[in-house]
């Protein structure tokens, strides 16, 4: 017997249970980022890997150990993407739309990336990002936290707290990192082996580690707010103030560099302690650079990704479960009501917007199509058989309520009937 073929490591079905949940986040997050004016870009799974090297940077431990890379047919090193700035930003550079005009876009997808699978972290998981171009003042920075925390507030999510840092100018990031790597240098033997890896290539990811054992360490190491260059300290500053104004409260993490090599000034997280380890929900930041160095004009960006399945476990764990279950099941006994069963089950579907409605199908008789309905949890059966047919009615039998007495209507009452009983009553 051959084996049972199974989806990859890390790799997951969203099944039809938990689809409904996924379809709810979307929908929410589609309506608010419409709320901002954002505008939806559809961007390509597979980019060149030379763009994930230039952008993210090569020796991140995303380039160096996570992507899915592959040569395709005609020698062009591919990859899967492992985020979504970059794809955004080189499409805006390669039809456009940066050219003397600001863009606020968003995406969704899957993303990949060759991690171990835990709880909350996926090989393929799903973001939705948003970014905003050729605005370079705090104010759009603001804007964008403001449109993640009223995205909480719908989604009814309250344990999440805003951590916000300053990563400053090019400049000013880069003396930093030698008083950095003289102070780690000093303590060397203090570090674990992944810090001293870092030590040699990208010395302010050490301030992200997650090693319980290092804290004593980097709470003595020097702080990047120290080291700020007057713009960038301004513009933190009026960015605290903005924040200050619409009432959304934040921490300053001194700690917190993201990941990516193309951060500047502000960078910004949503944590939560309710997932464990894997407690980053949003993050994002400013990347005034990056346009330029992937061969566009000199324009500020700016922009956040939402982890989905993070989202989903939150909401999965405080809300009641979404009705999923016909409204009603479509009962057909004898050769004329099989004849006109679909057109009533399209007439009724078109009468009564958002109707769920499941037609038997596959034959059966009227016990066996009867135990079908029960089994479907639909809240009611419509009977169709010769006599209905020939009365132009049909019968509905409730097969959840207390009081499960059949009646039959004309055909001309069932969608109000339905629309009374389910759509605004359940």
């Amino acid at each position: 017997m051959a084996k049972q073929l199974q989806a990859i490591r890390g790799m997951n079905d969203i099944l039809p249970d938990e689809s409904a949940l996924w379809q709810r986040l979307e929908a929410v997050v589609r309506e608010v980022l419409s709320a901002y004016d954002y505008q939806e870009i559809r961007l390509p799974i597979v980019e060149k890997t030379e763009l994930f090297a230039r952008s993210i940077g090569e020796v991140t431990d995303i380039v160096e150990k996570e992507m899915y890379t592959f040569n395709d047919r005609g020698g062009d090193s591919l990859t899967l993407r492992p985020e979504g700035t970059a794809g955004c930003v080189r499409a805006c550079i390669e039809h456009g739309l940066l050219h003397h005009q600001t863009q606020r876009l968003w995406y969704a997808g899957p993303m990949f990336r060759y991690e171990r699978p835990q709880k909350g972290r996926y090989r393929q998981f799903h973001q939705v990002g948003a970014e905003a171009y050729g605005m370079e003042g705090p104010d759009i920075d603001a804007e964008l936290i403001c449109l993640s925390a009223r995205l909480w507030q719908r989604l009814g999510i309250r344990q999440v707290t805003l951590q916000l840092n300053s990563l400053g100018s090019s400049a000013a990031r880069a003396a930093y990192r030698e008083r950095l790597v003289a102070y780690f240098t000093a303590r060397h033997s203090e570090l674990d082996e992944d810090s001293q890896r870092r030590l040699r290539s990208n010395p302010l990811r050490i301030l992200d580690s997650k090693n319980p054992a290092l804290r004593p360490l980097l709470a003595e190491a020097p702080s990047l707010l120290d080291h700020l260059d007057p713009e960038s300290l301004a513009h933190f500053e009026a960015l605290k103030a903005l924040l200050d104004t619409a009432g959304i409260p934040y921490e300053i993490n001194p700690k917190l560099v993201r990941g990516l090599d193309y951060y500047c000034k502000t960078v910004f997280e949503w944590v939560t302690e309710t997932l464990g380890a894997q407690g980053t929900i949003c993050a994002g930041g400013r990347y005034d650079g990056l346009i330029e160095q992937l061969g566009g004009q000199a324009v500020s960006g700016v922009g956040f990704a939402l982890g989905l399945e993070r989202l989903i476990a939150m909401l999965a764990a405080n809300k009641p479960a979404i009705e999923t279950a016909p409204h009603a099941y479509l009962i057909m006994v004898g050769d004329a009501a099989q004849r006109h069963g679909l057109a009533l089950a399209e007439r009724l579907r078109d009468q009564v917007p958002g109707l769920r409605l499941r037609m038997n199908c596959g034959g059966g008789g009227f016990k066996a199509q009867f135990r079908r309905a029960d089994t479907s949890g639909a809240h009611f059966a419509l009977i169709l058989g010769e006599n209905e047919v020939a009365t132009e009615s049909v019968s509905i039998k409730p097969l959840r309520a207390t009081e499960n007495q059949q009646h039959t209507l004309a055909g001309d009452q069932v969608a109000a009937y339905l629309r009374a009983a389910i759509l605004e009553k359940l």
